[in-house]
């Protein structure tokens, strides 16, 4: 069974530790007979009409555990972690919802929502009516990019994993083989779709972060060569 925990807006213009950051960090404070699965973040929609700290993304940690009874345990750790992390002038949400709970179809909907147009915190509250949303400081407009992050996440088709096993432990360039024994699907984009072999090589640009594609873990890469790779996409500045 699959939890899923929103984080959004901990953060401010000055901070070392992101939202990103701040949501990967929590499973340190996961409780016995629960393991992180893997840490999504989520673009929402870049409006002047917005405030955000630098690219308005927010971040959902899911988590697999096979007894629902520690989700109370894991909700308490959650908002102890957000308050005591978030930083002065930002406004955190939090929203945690359960793989299968009817209220994710609104969710679901609302993410997408987020991703192209202005909405509301009235809105937020309305779709995660069922589950836990909650504001913790200045606005609480977090809890709009929490619940998106937990809606798209559930979803399964939107975003990029920041945290997935040992995501940050692979060299520079590594193996396709090596890749999908870790659970990283790599699929190609070449126009011609040829298939990357076990043995053939994918230079990451030291950043790997694959797709939230098919609630899988899926890196699109383009042919550079006979048996060589380059993923899509690179790190950014912060802005």
């Amino acid at each position: 069974m699959k939890l899923y925990i929103g984080f959004d807006d901990t953060d401010n213009a000055e901070a070392t530790i992101g939202t990103g950051k701040l949501a990967r960090h929590f499973e340190d404070l996961l409780p016995g007979g629960c393991r992180l699965w893997g840490v999504v973040r989520q673009q929402l929609l870049v409006d002047p009409g917005i405030p955000y700290t630098s690219h308005n993304s927010s971040a959902c940690v899911v988590i697999e555990m096979s007894d629902v009874s520690v989700n109370e345990a894991i909700l308490k750790r959650a908002v102890e972690h957000i308050e005591r992390e978030s930083l002065p002038g930002s406004d955190p949400g939090l929203c945690v919802a359960l793989e299968g709970h009817p209220v994710l179809s609104a969710l679901i909907a609302f993410g997408k929502r987020c991703t192209e147009k202005i909405v509301t915190q009235q809105e937020a509250l309305e779709a995660a009516r069922g589950v836990h949303l909650s504001g913790h400081g200045g606005t609480n407009g977090g809890i709009i990019g929490a619940a998106a992050a937990v809606g798209l996440s559930a979803w399964g088709w939107s975003g990029r994993f920041i945290e997935f096993r040992d995501l940050r432990a692979h060299p520079e360039v590594v193996s396709v083989s090596r890749l999908t024994e870790c659970g990283i699907t790599v699929v190609s984009l070449d126009r011609d779709a040829v298939i990357p072999h076990p043995e053939d090589m994918v230079f990451t640009k030291g950043w790997l972060r694959p797709r939230h594609w098919g609630h899988s873990a899926v890196l699109p890469v383009i042919q550079t060569g006979k048996g060589q790779w380059e993923s899509l996409g690179g790190k950014r500045k912060k802005q």
